[in-house]
């Protein structure tokens, strides 16, 4: 243990009586100034303790201190159930989440280090002649209105309409439908009577009429106003009839339209690209004039942060070279210039010791892991120089290769040794070895977890029997590791694959095996996987799915609202996928993309209505003799939909409360009181059971109890295959991880009927998973592939790629550094490779 800084006589918090979620009256000791691990079996309660409990609960005290009408203008947690907690200091919480669904949140704004790029432009660049004052640091940002591009406001990326698009058969007239993009039915008619209203000729092929004429139609913003006499309806009377172009209908739609279809139709008419005029930066020309060590500040924010700080670093030379700085002046040899590029470089520095040199400041936080937020966040930390606070931290390893580990602890030490404590949710056990003090919680999960097995230094766990942790920290000797290596069926050939990193890649992926795809942070596994074999495959068999394959989007295998939103990120040539020649496709019929992405954004959905079992359940209660004598339909058990939910909370289950200069608070149901059902419905009873009894049944109990059940017991059974026996069925959706997540549509998936060769692509399907966890879901993604079809996952996880077919190690670093395969083979052959990262951490695994 290392020394208390401070010197407090009791330097521990101590938690008494904590029954959060499953926590089981937990009175616990942590020690303050220490690296503290938390470890237990998914679902054990150890988050519960760490975040819903400590965390929570210093959330609240520091709230408090807060004038009461400020306080309602934040977002606060609820009141953690427990009992005391002592000696408790400020706490920050870094948690696993992804980043903002939004294409202006970047890199660069999540660390603030926009802020001081902008400052050092408008303070210290070097401006062309002819500029009169200098441009302020909001004109350096597409965010803002004065430096936001006119053209594309700031997104980078142009949304236009052409000739070619909004009539593509210019040999039709205007009255056979030359302008595709008008629509149909009787607004076609309507806008044909005014243009002939107006003087065109609606008869002449379009491509005879006047390039004047064809553009007005096409493109004009006029909206004039003509009087219309209906010619086949004698008993209409005239009505006046606004002529609308093809492009200001098009784009209204978009803008203004609920329908869905209708929006959908008219996209097809937007070419969506570069904005022309910033070039995809999103800045004002004005902006992108100035230099910095002559670069624009859209090249200095392209530039991976490692190359960013060798161009800033010069500077922060200068003082050294010439102490007598003009203090008025402004350019790049002056003392503002100095000082901020010194503090850009040190803050920069503690990015490239968490491993994250590859990563530009204006790469948009949605392409980013769930564990580059969380170690962006970290780097904001690190920075701020705080001393006495409690950092709680889920699974800062997450997304890491072990070569990049070791920063991460080289960092959590220098936050301890700062005067700091930090609290680690944690899985990997490499982590956990290096930290003074382990919390183990279990010894199960849901129900049959919520003790505290062991709190104390990491060598005395060694001692406690119960503990699922103790044999993968402690190892006698090297776990079985899955030696059969299966032959491929067929290979999927990719030649010439240019995106990101990826430059001219050749690559074959073996049809028929488990395939794991390996390399460090950055080094293009995602960008492979995630991206370009999901959209060479999908473009392959998108045309042979029909409506027994809509469920497909929700596993992510084909999300037209993701293919929307990508679109609309800037895009430069290394955005757009390009592949020279694909060979081998025709032995893959179908695609499943098994991501990490939510299952619902609200409550009211959950794992029973995901996996479709809660269909099952309703139908069960539709069928009792008393449902049927009442003439309730399977809908009357929804609490999404009026009849059988209680109206009072809206099958909610629970009430907000509005209370005036204090935070809003909820509260459970006064009338149904948390059931969400009304008390009609509660009487139907299966088997002693009414409908709110059932969801709140963990998938454990729930097995049994629905085993007569054909089409809910399928789902039960494979949800306990990969683990997620502690669930309850109706557990909303916000309260699961990303990993628990991932697993219930992987679940979903296992119970579907085969339907020809699936290609399953995963990725970092372990994140969240205890050890004995990941034997589980190695278990089911081993029995996919024995089935005959194909899995590939992203994985850093030693014991996965240790027990894979095949493995393609991309590197030989991140970023530019990257985006080739350093070896591929068995995974005994790329554990004997010799310029993979990956080889040497394989090896151990392997005990070679």
């Amino acid at each position: 243990m290392p020394e208390n800084p401070r010197g407090d006589a009791d330097a521990f918090v101590r938690v008494r009586g904590a029954n959060e979620n499953n926590l089981r009256h937990v009175d616990v000791d942590v020690p303050r100034d220490a690296i503290v691990a938390f470890t237990g079996v998914s679902g054990s309660g150890k988050s519960s303790l760490a975040f819903g409990t400590i965390f929570t609960e210093a959330q609240r005290r520091y709230l408090e201190s807060v004038a009461p009408y400020a306080r309602r203008l934040i977002q606060q947690g609820h009141d953690p159930h427990v009992e005391s907690i002592t000696g408790l200091p400020p706490a920050v919480a870094l948690q696993q989440r992804r980043g903002a669904p939004s294409s202006r949140s970047s890199v660069g704004t999540v660390t603030t280090l926009s802020n001081s790029l902008r400052m050092l432009f408008s303070r210290a660049g070097t401006f062309p002649a002819g500029f009169t004052t200098r441009l302020d640091s909001d004109a350096f940002s597409p965010n803002t209105a004065a430096g936001a591009c006119p053209e594309c406001h700031g997104v980078g990326v142009a949304h236009t309409v052409t000739e070619d698009t909004l009539v593509p058969d210019p040999s039709l007239s205007i009255r056979d439908g030359a302008i595709a993009a008008w629509p149909g039915a009787w607004q076609a008619k309507n806008l044909r009577d005014i243009t002939i209203a107006l003087g065109y000729d609606v008869d002449r092929p379009w491509r005879e009429l006047d390039q004047a004429d064809r553009d007005w139609l096409l493109f004009t913003d006029e909206q004039p106003v003509v009087q219309i006499t209906p010619q086949r309806d004698r008993v209409a009377k005239p009505y006046n009839g606004t002529f609308w172009s093809a492009k200001k209908f098009v784009f209204h739609t978009l803008a203004d339209s609920q329908s869905a279809s209708m929006r959908s139709r008219v996209l097809g008419f937007v070419r969506t690209g570069v904005c022309p005029l910033c070039g995809g930066t999103g800045l004002r020309r004005e902006a992108l004039a100035v230099t910095f060590a002559g670069h624009s500040i859209a090249e200095l924010n392209a530039l991976p942060i490692r190359e960013l700080a060798e161009v800033l670093r010069p500077t922060t030379r200068i003082r050294d070279a010439a102490p007598a700085l003009p203090t008025t002046a402004s350019g790049e040899r002056t003392d503002v210039a100095v000082a901020i590029t010194t503090d850009l470089v040190a803050r920069i520095q503690v990015l490239l010791d968490l491993g994250l040199g590859y990563l530009g400041l204006g790469r948009v936080t949605t392409t980013l892991s769930p564990g580059e937020m969380q170690r962006l966040r970290l780097a904001t930390q690190l920075g701020s120089g705080l001393f006495g606070v409690v950092y709680v931290l889920d699974e800062p390893s997450a997304g890491l290769h072990p070569d990049d580990a070791a920063p991460l602890l080289d960092v959590l030490e220098q936050l301890r040794a700062s005067g700091n404590s930090v609290f680690v949710v944690e899985h990997n056990m490499d982590v956990v070895r290096r930290a003074d003090w382990i919390v183990d919680v279990g010894p199960g999960a849901g129900e049959a977890g919520g003790a505290v097995l062991y709190s104390g230094e990491v060598a005395g766990l060694a001692a406690v029997a119960d503990s699922a942790t103790r044999p993968f920290l402690f190892p006698n000797e090297s776990a079985a590791v899955r030696r059969e290596r299966r032959e491929a069926t067929g290979i999927l050939s990719l030649q010439g694959v240019s995106l990101h990193n990826l430059d001219g890649l050749d690559v074959e992926v073996p049809l028929g095996v488990f395939t794991a795809v390996t390399g460090v942070s950055g080094s293009g596994k995602s960008t492979l996987v995630s991206r370009v074999l999901r959209q060479v495959v999908e473009r392959h068999v998108r045309g042979d799915v029909d409506e027994t394959d809509a469920d497909d989007a929700a596993l992510g295998a084909d999300d037209p609202s993701e293919r929307i939103a990508e679109a609309t990120l800037p895009s430069s040539s290394t955005d757009t996928l390009r592949v020279g020649s694909v060979t081998g496709m025709d032995g893959v019929d179908r695609l499943v993309r098994v991501d990490q992405k939510p299952i619902g954004r609200t409550p009211r959905s959950n794992l029973a209505t995901y996996t479709g079992l809660f269909d099952a359940v309703r139908t069960v209660f539709a069928a009792t003799d008393l449902a049927r004598e009442r003439g309730y339909a399977p809908g009357r058990f929804s609490f999404n939909v009026a009849g059988g939910r209680c109206e009072t909370c809206l099958g909610e289950g629970y009430v907000s409360v509005e209370l005036l200069f204090l935070p809003g608070s909820y509260g459970r149901c006064p009338t149904c009181h948390g059931a969400r059902y009304n008390p009609e419905t509660l009487e139907v009873t299966y088997d002693g059971k009414n409908i709110a009894d059932v969801l709140g049944m963990t998938v454990d109990e729930a097995a049994p109890f629905l085993a007569a059940v054909p089409a809910a017991s399928r789902s039960l059974r494979t949800l306990q295959d990969v683990g997620l026996g502690y669930l309850r069925l109706g557990q909303p959706a916000t309260e699961l991880s990303g990993g628990e997540a991932q697993r219930i549509k992987l679940a979903t998936e296992l119970q579907r009927a085969r339907r020809g060769h699936t290609l399953y692509l995963l990725d970092e399907p372990t994140t969240g998973l205890h050890p004995s966890d990941v034997r589980l879901l190695l278990a089911q993604l081993h029995a996919l592939v024995d089935s005959g079809d194909t899995v590939v996952v992203v994985e850093h996880e030693m014991d996965v790629v240790a027990a894979a077919d095949w493995v393609i190690d991309l590197g030989p670093s991140g970023g530019d550094a990257g985006g080739r395969i350093v070896a591929q083979g068995t995974p005994e052959a790329v554990a004997a490779a010799p310029d993979s990262r990956t080889g040497p951490h394989l090896a151990r695994r392997l005990g070679g």
